[in-house]
């Protein structure tokens, strides 16, 4: 029994000697061999880099209040095969990501390695999935882009994509300076996953703050008035810009139909379509008020004065061509300025045979047409400008009058802009400032004298006064100045002039005397009610401007 006992003993002390080498064998091998693959693994399970975005610069109006800002996100991830319980889970996470609870439990059934489950979901929302518990649900930090006046503007704006980045608007062309520069950091977590350390590698730099020359009131009172005529006439579109012609500084810049930021279209192109800004991308033939242009000209170049008379019949012939007047009339005699408030063709045409079409052509380009104005902002067209060398027989009947050439709406506020200054074309320009710092309005230069301007001025009052085409709009204790278009469009079918398809406008400036506000609107194939820019146009304008006017402290005459 005692040799026994004792061979027992022998056998357990061998046996433990025997683990013993095992085990020396084992840490021999873990901890010489392969040490430094282990310290590798232990680093990548325990040690992460993360990136820390950016606060993506805000935007406000000239007054400070805020159009576009950031704040805290997360992105909400699952990994699919860590999982136990798809279906509890998406119970669950249903209400707080509002997804349908049928879609989440889809996309956790997926055997896959990763599925996002939401993107820039709010910081509360996010921190409530997340403190669920869920193993295989995870958050990564971002911003979420947040728009408080909700489509106000949304078109000069623009929205980004789902990576952050600017996808149109002032968010695309001004994306360098407002993205901001991401940052990144060392996470050390226990064996648990729990952040045990967080050590700055780079901190994140925010986005440059812009100070649009944009005044939400104005912007919303331009909105409101163009939704009205969408009720009222049913157009394809509009748009309507306020300037100060002054500075070239825009206040307001509208399209219609409006953007829902909460509920965009979810095809591809109708969303291109609902966040175009019509106002520097829309290309169109400009109609009547394009006889400024004429008849600025010919006075500039001493070929007519304001009292020069033309004896109007109601059509002429150009070429091959028949013009008529917009109404029939008898042989009358008309003076440059009546031309103009009564908006006559044939003497429009008149006036433009005296310069003929090498000098015709040379006042179209002074005024900047066929060429970007300087507007900082995306998607912007130049128009169509014909050379002399591409006119036919009947195109100094067409020109003069505003069809023939295409231009945006935002080129013909900047020349009407020159004739309310004083005869300097000015770029127009939206961003004021950049954290804070004034950029300097861009400078101008001298289109006409401002003796042509000031004659101009006077002649389009009358296109508000009684027999002028816009002359049922008026505000109370304020002189207008302005003119009226009707525009024919090209059917794209037949390639003539369409007759029920037209774009209906307005430009106009107060006060008169002294301008310091001016107003476009262009109306787009009005289906119903009018087709005129003196009864389609004109009174959006009254009601922008008489909204405006006073709002801006700018004094009745």
């Amino acid at each position: 029994m005692a040799l026994s006992a004792q061979n027992r003993i022998g056998a357990l002390f061998a046996t433990f000697v025997a683990l013993l080498v095992v085990a020396a064998g084992r840490t021999l091998y873990l901890g010489v061999l392969h040490a430094g693959a282990l310290r590798k693994a232990a680093h990548t399970q325990q040690v992460t880099e993360e990136t820390v975005p950016a606060q993506r610069g805000t935007i406000t109006d000239r007054n400070g209040v805020i159009l576009a800002t950031s704040e805290p996100a997360q992105e909400i991830s699952a990994t699919p095969y860590l999982i136990t319980d798809p279906l509890q889970a998406s119970q669950k996470l249903a209400p707080l990501l509002g997804r349908p609870q049928s879609q989440i439990l889809t996309e956790l059934s997926e055997r896959s390695g990763f599925v996002y489950l939401a993107r820039q979901l709010p910081a509360a929302r996010a921190q409530a999935v997340l403190a669920l518990g869920i193993p295989g649900i995870q958050g990564t930090p971002s911003m979420r882009r947040v728009y408080p006046r909700g489509a106000l503007a949304a078109q000069v704006l623009g929205v980004l994509g789902t990576e952050g980045n600017g996808l149109s608007g002032l968010e695309l062309s001004d994306n360098a300076i407002l993205r901001g520069q991401a940052g990144e950091r060392h996470v050390v977590s226990d064996a648990r996953g729990q952040a045990i350390s967080v050590t700055d590698v780079h901190r994140e730099q925010s986005g440059a703050q812009l100070t649009l020359t944009l005044d939400a009131n104005i912007q919303q009172r331009s909105e409101d008035v163009l939704a009205a005529v969408g009720r009222v006439f049913h157009p394809k579109d509009a748009t309507a810009i306020v300037m100060n012609p002054n500075t070239g500084s825009v206040l307001a810049m509208a399209n219609w139909p409006a953007l829902d930021r909460a509920h965009p279209p979810s095809s591809s192109e109708a969303l291109e379509q609902s966040l175009e800004n019509r106002a520097v991308s829309f290309d169109y033939e400009p109609g009547s008020t394009f006889k400024v242009v004429t008849v600025s000209g010919a006075l500039e170049s001493g070929v007519i004065t304001p009292t020069t008379t033309f004896a109007i019949p109601d059509q002429i012939q150009v070429a091959n061509r028949v013009i008529h007047d917009a109404e029939e009339h008898p042989e009358e005699t008309l003076t440059a300025g009546e031309i103009l408030a009564q908006s006559s063709n044939v003497g429009a045409i008149k006036i433009g045979a005296l310069l003929g079409p090498e000098r015709f052509n040379q006042w179209v380009h002074k005024y900047g047409f066929g060429a970007p104005t300087g507007i900082n902002l995306p998607s912007q067209e130049i128009g169509r400008v014909l050379a002399p060398s591409e006119y036919s027989g009947s195109s100094m009947g067409n020109l003069p009058i505003g069809q023939g050439e295409m231009v945006t709406p935002i080129q013909m506020a900047a020349a009407y802009s020159t004739i309310a200054n004083g005869g300097i074309l000015r770029p127009p320009y939206v961003i004021q400032a950049v954290n804070g710092r004034a950029q300097p309005a861009p400078r101008g230069r001298r289109v006409i004298s401002a003796q042509t301007a000031a004659a101009v001025r006077q002649m389009l009052r009358g296109v508000l006064a009684p027999g002028g085409t816009a002359s049922e709009v008026s505000i109370p204790g304020y002189q207008l100045a302005g003119k009226t278009g009707t525009a024919s469009k090209i059917d794209p079918q037949t390639g003539e002039y369409s007759e029920t398809a037209y774009v209906a406008s307005f430009i106009g400036f107060a006060p008169a005397n002294d301008p310091k506000l001016l107003c476009a609107v262009i109306v787009d194939e009005p289906q119903t009610g009018s087709i005129y820019g003196g009864t389609v146009a004109a009174p959006a304008f009254g009601q922008i401007m008489g909204f405006a006017l006073p709002y801006l402290g700018i004094a009745p005459e």
